[in-house]
């Protein structure tokens, strides 16, 4: 029979996304026999940042201090404010570095079905956010599955409301595409959201 330990760490490595039992009995396996640094490098950085991380209080992402480096540039427009679901969508606009402007991560989406709705993103924090006087347009870039689009036209109607311009992210080929290998809905997103050349 498996020590209580192991399947203590089973069980705790479960919680990971897309993590089943099976996967994580590999990876307790794994950590223990062949990578016990790793582990203990792991488990340190873990409690570390445990310990330090806080949510900041502008936009909601994760920050070692009140408010995070981005909010306090001075150099970011504060007059846009681009919704993003996760930490990892910020970081992917950017990359882009085609956005200079102010964020604030949800740190989720709507989901009715898993018991998540306005309470459980807080999005009376984000109202606030945006009312603050110096925002003038929000950009909701929430990604495109049913629950991103429902929290996005959640979002849209509460923040039109307050007189903020809104506006969505464009949806269509992908640079580089070819119309050959895009899927039809792609191809029929952008036909709607053409633009003038």
């Amino acid at each position: 029979m498996s020590p209580s330990s192991l399947d203590e760490l089973i069980e705790a490595l479960r919680c990971l996304p897309s993590v089943g039992p099976k996967s994580a009995q590999r990876m307790a396996y794994h950590l223990l026999q062949r990578d016990q640094r790793g582990a203990a490098r792991l488990a340190r950085a873990l409690g570390h940042a445990l310990e330090v991380l806080r949510h900041c209080e502008q936009c909601n992402t994760f920050s070692e201090e009140a408010v995070c480096q981005r909010c306090a540039n001075p150099r970011r427009d504060a007059s846009t404010l681009c919704v993003v679901e996760m930490p990892a969508d910020l970081a992917m606009i950017e990359q882009t570095q085609s956005y200079s402007g102010l964020y604030y991560v949800l740190m989720g989406r709507l989901s009715p079905l898993d018991g998540i709705g306005p309470r459980e993103l807080r999005l009376d924090k984000l109202i606030a956010r945006a009312s603050d006087g110096r925002v003038r347009e929000v950009i909701l870039a929430t990604n495109f599955t049913n629950e991103g689009e429902a929290t996005a036209h959640t979002l849209a109607g509460l923040l039109a409301a307050r007189g903020l311009k809104v506006s969505r992210l464009s949806r269509g080929v992908p640079v580089g595409g070819e119309l050959e290998y895009t899927d039809a809905g792609t191809i029929a997103q952008a036909l709607v959201e053409r633009r003038s050349v």
